[in-house]
């Protein structure tokens, strides 16, 4: 039987994801597909997030998830002020 996979490992395999969807979307963006602005932050606040996942499992300085958090909530913040000006 197999050991469980660590949790860290999972949070790994979203942020690899995560940026193989960015990847993708930039990709689009140049062939006509929306325009990177509409969705990058938004993709910089879910990896924030899951960045700060990623450092709690894994034990590290409260400081490291602060930093995360604060991204995560500068990424939304400006999302959200780009779609209602």
């Amino acid at each position: 039987m197999m050991p469980p996979v660590p949790l860290v490992h999972i949070a790994d395999a979203i942020l690899l994801i995560i940026a193989a969807e960015a990847l993708f979307l930039i990709y689009r963006a140049k062939n006509k597909g929306p325009t990177v602005a509409r969705f990058l932050p938004n993709l910089i606040s879910g990896a924030f997030l899951v960045l700060a996942l990623r450092l709690a499992l894994g034990e590290v300085h409260w400081l490291a998830l602060l930093a995360c958090l604060a991204g995560s909530f500068a990424a939304h913040l400006y999302d959200l002020w780009r779609m209602h000006r």
